[in-house]
């Protein structure tokens, strides 16, 4: 496996340690490197119910010869598990008669501490498997799988109908079929434990015993932490994927798009330690064997962070655009069947104003097609039905403003007031003809006062 030669000995089991964690051996990691003894990746298995042990001696050279196998059977040996244990020695290369004879012998003799043995063509074979870049020793991301874009058991414009039952004067009835677009983004959802200790001469200072689960978008350029609601809508759904059927889906939206993962696994792996050590380091402050206080910066190894799982799957986000005469309003969100997250909602939100959210009332104006806050929602005159500040005709009557949906109306109203009584025109201002009575009764009052009537 020539390509692979141009890798340091840390950087195949690098590689190795991706390998397996594909193939679906659990708490994979590697070893301390400062005195692995025979041992490089560690890693488990369960089998008829039982957990096992592997520890795993990776040799990045041509040929492998019995003492490495030797050396392994000791290692695993002294291994400090509570459980059966078993080993495997890979190499890019081949192993030599007496090392194959040696680990078959172990088989044969059913030893408890059994060692199996990969060479260059094993992982040719696993390469093709897992989709192992043997140009660069990375993992690519093989993955055809996506959350639900939608809820099978309801319209795919569910969404956009149950968001415009909170605005006032519209029934869904009345609405336009939306435009429906589905981009389906790449995340990986990543599960790490960090394990370190750190000691002085006064002893243990700091522990690190933490397992961080975190989705990452996975598109080009530096990934980046989803927000925590739709970080649990990933993780809460990676049981109820379907297959990324294009042409499915094609039948379903107006638009398809399908995003592709922009790094390879091993880089998103490579990142999430980079970041985990980052969040874990922190300043410890002890004080030593002479009463002096000190200051140490506690930074696990990458060694003391171990990927334990690398989740690709695709991300559905969804976006209706719902046109309603002169205005447009676009919702959008993430799917996962009927969960959803909700990223931009613009049927929530007064188009006048910076008003926005669930929580506020608004009012669609059948006039132009605004939906508004109730500051700039009013009644028009003659209809009595509303209408939006932004395109009605005003004209003050009885010295109050009054809205109409268009010259017409502001000129049939015109004629109507023309011909009201006085009392009427005046209850145009009920304000005004409110405090035009009290204004007169107080004026009585203080003239009867005044001829001592009263």
């Amino acid at each position: 496996m020539a390509v692979l030669d141009d890798l340091s000995g840390f950087e195949f089991e690098d590689v190795i340690e991706d390998v397996f964690r594909n193939l679906g051996y659990e708490n994979v990691r590697q070893a301390d490197r400062t005195a692995d003894e025979g041992r490089d990746v560690l890693m488990e298995e369960v089998v008829d119910g039982t957990r096992r042990a592997i520890i795993v001696e990776c040799k990045h050279t041509g040929t492998v010869g019995r003492p490495v196998v030797q050396k392994l059977h000791s290692a695993i040996a002294t291994f400090d598990f509570d459980g059966p244990k078993r080993g495997m020695v890979v190499t890019t290369g081949r192993f030599t008669n007496p090392a194959q004879e040696y680990a078959n012998r172990l088989q044969q003799n059913d030893d408890p501490h059994a060692i199996e043995l990969l060479d260059g063509e094993d992982l040719r074979e696993i390469a093709d498997e897992i989709g192992l870049d043997l140009y660069n020793g990375r993992i690519e991301i093989l993955c055809d799988e996506t959350l639900r874009p939608y809820d099978p058991a309801a319209d795919v414009d569910a969404a956009v109908e149950v968001a415009f039952r909170d605005i006032e004067n519209i029934e869904s009835a009345d609405l336009p079929e939306p435009h429906s677009a589905v981009t389906f983004r790449p995340v990986v959802a990543v599960t790490a434990d960090t394990n370190a200790v750190f000691e002085t001469s006064v002893g243990v200072i700091h522990r690190i015993n933490d397992r961080t689960r975190f989705v990452v978008h996975a598109e080009r350029g530096q990934p980046q932490v989803v927000d925590e609601d739709v970080g649990t809508l990933v993780t809460e759904n990676l049981h109820a994927t379907v297959d990324l059927d294009a042409e499915q889906f094609g039948a379903v939206f107006d638009d398809v798009e399908e995003n592709r993962f922009g790094q390879t696994q091993t880089e998103y792996k490579e990142w999430a330690v980079e970041r985990l050590q980052q969040h874990h380091t922190t300043t410890v402050t002890y004080t030593g064997d002479n009463n002096v206080t000190y200051n140490k910066t506690c930074e696990p190894n990458r060694s003391d962070i171990s990927v334990q799982t690398i989740e690709p799957v695709y991300l559905p986000e969804v976006r209706h655009t719902t046109d309603l005469q002169e205005y447009t309003y676009p919702y959008e969100y993430y799917a996962a069947g009927p969960s959803r997250v909700t990223a931009e909602d613009g049927i929530h939100r007064c188009v006048h104003c910076d008003t926005s959210g669930v929580d506020e009332p608004y009012t669609y104006c059948p006039n132009c097609g605004a939906i508004s806050c109730d500051s700039h929602s009013k009644t028009e005159r003659l209809e009595q039905e509303p209408v939006c500040t932004g395109c009605a005709v005003t004209e003050r009557f009885a010295l109050k403003t009054k809205y109409f949906y268009d010259e017409q109306n502001l000129k049939a109203f015109r004629e109507e007031y023309a011909a009201m009584p006085l009392h009427e025109k005046a209850m145009e201002n009920r304000l005004l003809a409110g405090g035009s009575v009290v204004v007169a009764l107080l004026a009585v009052i203080v003239l009867l006062a005044g001829g001592g009537i009263i």
